[in-house]
């Protein structure tokens, strides 16, 4: 009990801390969140906004080609229902601490309480969030679905979610984050933890679609045993006020591998300050980072770090940014450091514009000058995603239309 207390305490503390990097938030100037928001059984009677929403973030409302879903409108849960109930176990946090008692175990032992003050905020809001459990040895058959929804107008979302695929079990999940139609303004905590098991792989999708008023601070950690695979990819393509993301992935087993890709459009007024860390505590374990960013007027701050602790171990950070326009910033920022000798650590780090004999030769095959610039676009932040539903991809298309009728 003291050392709760002690905890307690030191986030306390932390709330009154100042952002070490990036934007800062007053988190006076946000209210909280409602727990109490209504309850939907079926998806498919929202509204049509509301259902457009979900689908710009992957989120499939008729639930088909999925296992289960889960919907978290400001900090409660609106909307759970598992269609595989063999191969998953999904429910909100509060109710896995209910049911499992060791679910204890895991919460909190990852991130700190206390890392920064929005961490600390949701520690001392209890945040709820999503539970998602694949038992050892099984596999689901399709993505499960989560969407973390803010539905008030300046207010701050708190969400704690833990996700653990244990040994040889293998989980696919699509999760989405945006406001509903008609706010603009509010402040997204989300903190995740992660436990891959022995010999398990969790893939691991993040669709960012948020309004243009919005600070978004999600804090991630993913643990990995031995042989295990985690697979990660983000994708912010819209205007958004602040993002500050850094998920940090321990490779804590033999063999232990990971990828994360990410995707991001920094519109005017934007800032994003994205990156991922990864740490390789074990011997034989591999990790490609692969960033792929577009400035259109707004800030890129791309952030890659290795930390390479132990022999045998293999790392790739791959940070590519696009300048399309000149009020648009790009900075890579690559780390790499080793602690032992028998270990490869490589970075590539370029930023730059449309190479303007690029966009010459395709229009010399009959394309138009912004068809030319859209491929190439294109091509640039295709990084091999699968799995997103086909309304995603028109809207990801639509995007990228827009972003090269702004460069012509």
């Amino acid at each position: 009990m003291q050392a709760d207390e002690n905890v307690r305490k030191k986030a306390q503390d932390a709330l009154k801390k100042t952002a070490a990097f990036g934007e800062d938030f007053n988190l006076n100037d946000y209210g909280i969140a409602s727990k109490d928001v209504e309850y939907t059984e079926d998806l498919e009677e929202l509204n049509e906004e509301d259902q457009r929403t979900l689908l710009n973030v992957g989120f499939t409302p008729n639930e088909e080609n999925r296992s289960g879903s889960l919907i978290m409108l400001d900090n409660a849960v609106s909307h759970t229902s598992l269609l595989d109930e063999d191969a998953v176990e999904l429910m909100s946090l509060h109710d896995a601490s209910k049911k499992h008692e060791w679910v204890k175990d895991y919460s909190w032992k990852l991130v700190k309480p206390d890392a920064d003050k929005y961490t600390a905020m949701s520690y001392l809001q209890d945040a709820n969030g999503y539970f998602i459990r694949a038992p050892a040895g099984k596999k689901a058959k399709m993505p499960v679905q989560t969407c973390l929804l803010i539905g008030s107008e300046e207010v701050s979302q708190t969400v704690h979610n833990i996700i653990i695929v244990e040994e040889g079990a293998e989980l696919d999940v699509i999760t989405g984050c945006s406001t509903k139609h008609g706010v603009d303004s509010g402040l997204h905590l989300g903190i995740s933890e992660m436990y891959v098991k022995k010999g398990a792989t969790l893939n691991f999708t993040m669709i960012h679609n948020w309004a243009e008023q919005v600070g978004v601070r999600p804090r991630t950690i993913i643990h990995v045993e031995e042989g295990g695979r985690y697979i990660s990819n983000y994708i912010c393509l819209k205007p958004v006020k602040s993002i500050q993301t850094y998920p940090t992935v321990i490779l804590e087993g033999e063999g232990a591998f990971t990828r994360l890709n990410t995707i991001a459009v920094a519109h005017p007024d934007s800032e994003l300050d994205l990156g991922s860390k990864v740490i390789f505590n074990a011997e034989k374990t591999g990790a490609e980072l692969i960033s792929r960013t577009i400035t259109t007027g707004g800030t890129v701050i791309a952030r890659g770090e290795m930390i390479g602790n132990a022999n045998g171990a293999k790392g790739h950070l791959e940070c590519h940014g696009l300048v399309l326009s000149d009020d648009g910033t790009q900075r890579a920022i690559p780390i790499l450091e080793a602690n032992v000798q028998d270990i490869e650590l490589s970075h590539e780090a370029a930023v730059g514009r449309i190479a303007r004999d690029q966009v010459e030769y395709l229009m010399a095959r009959g394309l138009t000058e912004e068809e030319a610039v859209g491929m190439i676009v294109r091509g640039f932040l295709d990084v091999g995603i699968q799995g997103i539903p086909d309304e995603l991809k028109t809207d990801i298309d639509e995007t990228i239309e827009k972003i090269g009728e702004s460069t012509i």
